[in-house]
């Protein structure tokens, strides 16, 4: 009996192990971001600079989608295969 309340320990403590320290580093950089920005005693950004920091996240979001879906397409139809050397095959 005690082996099988073990087994059920040791998964449930192993997934405590990895999640557990990365709240902590979560918890960690929230606090940090807030201490920053709170602290932060600059002039106000104008609304240019709302404007220009906006623009650059959807560039940069719009950049890293088309990429990724670059990735899923090649992968899809096997352009990746091609590249490790392997001949012959049909596509689908």
């Amino acid at each position: 009996m005690a082996g099988k309340a073990r087994s059920a320990y040791i998964p449930r403590m192993q997934k405590a192990a990895v999640i557990l320290p990365l709240l902590v580093f979560l918890a960690a950089s929230v606090w940090f971001a807030y201490y920053v920005f709170a602290s932060d005693a600059g002039a106000p950004m104008p609304a240019s600079g709302y404007v220009a920091m906006a623009l650059g996240v959807l560039f940069s979001l719009v950049v890293g989608i088309g990429l990724m879906a670059l990735v899923f397409y090649s992968h899809r139809h096997g352009y990746d295969e091609r590249g490790h050397g392997e001949q012959g095959g049909s596509r689908d």
